[in-house]
């Protein structure tokens, strides 16, 4: 990647697209009256995170956060916008108070970047019980035993992903999700972002979400090989404990294979990921690599005048007719 090239990232919503810049996260939504409306926030430079965020293994977790925390305003943001949709009401309020139903939406959807803290406790402890209390007495081998762990791990990953994939909600997120890889492939390689320039690019893309969720399935199996336990509590609780090394190496592991996805032989490292992604990606519709491309485009031209004028983005709603 040149080095001109920001490795911006982003997020699928509900009907729309986050972008995040190194001063400023947009999302574009699309209205059922075909107008894109975009939410801009300032992106909160904190020193001491900042410092963090440039120490290996620490750096993933501290991302791992600041991406669920940054992420909920913009979810919840798009997430009432759909509610509005259905209940046919045009008001768009940039200050919400968050229901039972968008904290359930919001928690289904941000499966399309990261994934929570709580999510990666039931992914940890869930198949390390399964493993001890089924296989446990016939298997003694301990790296047998951890990837059986690692197997239910991904089965129960897979499945969950898979039928979340089949609500018509989630269908559109992913397409959305598709929509985003496009953008920032075509962007990396300096296409003009257009409808028709983007469409020609990939749904997958090596520096996603996706791909660090099955990086922790494959770490975890080589990091748990290292621990010898006594009981399934045992088990459960040396797991526990190892999860923040899990979390900072599986980012790292991101890093590392996106830095060589164009050296011959090293790029087959990211394989596991992308092929991952091809559940949580869909091919997108014109409309939708539209709304992609307004949220992308807008993010950068706040993200330049940020750095010509020091003027950051305010809490607002936008419309951009179209």
């Amino acid at each position: 990647m040149s080095e001109n090239v920001v490795p911006y990232g982003g997020q699928a919503v509900i009907e729309g697209v986050m972008f995040g810049g190194r001063n400023t996260q947009v999302t574009a939504v699309r209205r059922k009256n075909g107008q894109i409306e975009t939410l801009e926030l300032e992106k909160k430079q904190i020193p001491w995170v900042n410092s963090l965020k440039k120490i290996p293994l620490l750096r993933g977790i501290v991302s791992l956060i600041e991406a669920s925390a940054s992420g909920a305003k913009h979810l919840q943001y798009a997430t009432e916008v759909y509610e509005q949709e259905e209940e046919g009401t045009p008001e768009i309020k940039t200050e919400t108070k968050t229901t039972g139903k968008v904290q359930m939406m919001i928690g289904v959807a941000i499966i399309g970047v990261l994934s929570l803290v709580v999510g990666k406790v039931i992914f940890t402890v869930l198949p390390a019980a399964l493993a001890s209390w089924i296989f446990d007495p016939y298997v003694k081998n301990m790296i047998l035993q951890n990837l059986i762990e690692g197997s239910i791990k991904t089965i129960l990953l897979l499945g969950y992903l898979w039928g979340v994939s089949r609500t018509p909600i989630m269908k559109r997120v992913f397409q959305y999700h598709g929509a985003e890889h496009k953008v920032i492939s075509a962007y990396e390689n300096r296409e003009e972002l257009t409808v028709s320039n983007v469409q020609k690019y990939s749904t997958l893309h090596y520096r996603c979400g996706s791909s660090f969720m099955i990086f922790t399935v494959i770490v975890g199996v080589i990091v748990y090989s290292f621990f010898t336990y006594d009981s399934v509590w045992d088990r459960v609780l040396t797991r526990l404990l190892l999860l923040p090394l899990v979390i900072g190496l599986s980012f790292e592991v991101l890093k590392l294979t996106n830095a060589v996805r164009k050296i011959p032989v090293l790029q087959y490292l990211g394989y596991p990921g992308l092929w991952l992604q091809k559940l949580t990606t869909r091919e997108p519709d014109d409309d939708q690599v539209e709304v992609a491309i307004a949220a992308f485009v807008r993010m950068r031209d706040l993200d330049e005048a940020y750095v010509t004028n020091g003027q950051p983005a305010r809490t607002v709603a936008k419309s951009i007719q179209t």
